[in-house]
């Protein structure tokens, strides 16, 4: 009978579109460009919604850094979430949108404010039964 070899735990994204570097400040968001008008998107693409292309599209590495294009406060989550928390759509510089949550600051609405600023961190947020650990990313005001 064979033997199982122990597999090294892995740090793993949570998502697709984020790019793990040595350190969590080397973290990145990537994205696709299309090549026939510049539309940036997070993550990839096979079609353009602004000029209907079906490409071609360029891996880019997204800003970790824009703006705060809309949010909601929920109130209400499931168990192993902690509510109240910020949802919001950030508009990245450099072009891109991305659904985030907004932390480090009190959900309240006269905290917030259309087009404030803000930046991306990433962190450890779980580990599964094999001892990967996989990292998210959020952004606080900047």
């Amino acid at each position: 009978m064979a033997e199982a070899t122990a597999v090294a735990p892995e740090l793993r994204p949570l998502v697709p579109h984020l790019t793990l570097g040595a350190t969590r400040e080397e973290d990145y968001l990537n994205g696709s460009v299309c090549k026939n008008c510049g539309t940036k998107y997070v993550g990839p693409r096979l079609f353009c919604a602004k000029c209907s292309s079906p490409g071609p599209f360029d891996t880019v590495k997204l800003a970790s850094t824009g703006e705060l294009h809309v949010f909601t406060i929920i109130h209400q989550a499931t168990p192993y979430v902690k509510a109240p928390y910020i949802a919001a759509i950030v508009d990245l510089d450099g072009g891109g949108s991305i659904n985030t949550n907004i932390v480090g600051i009190e959900p309240k609405p006269e905290n917030l404010q259309f087009g404030m600023r803000v930046k991306m961190f990433t962190e450890k947020v779980s580990e599964d039964n094999e001892g990967n650990s996989y990292v998210a990313y959020r952004f606080t005001p900047a």
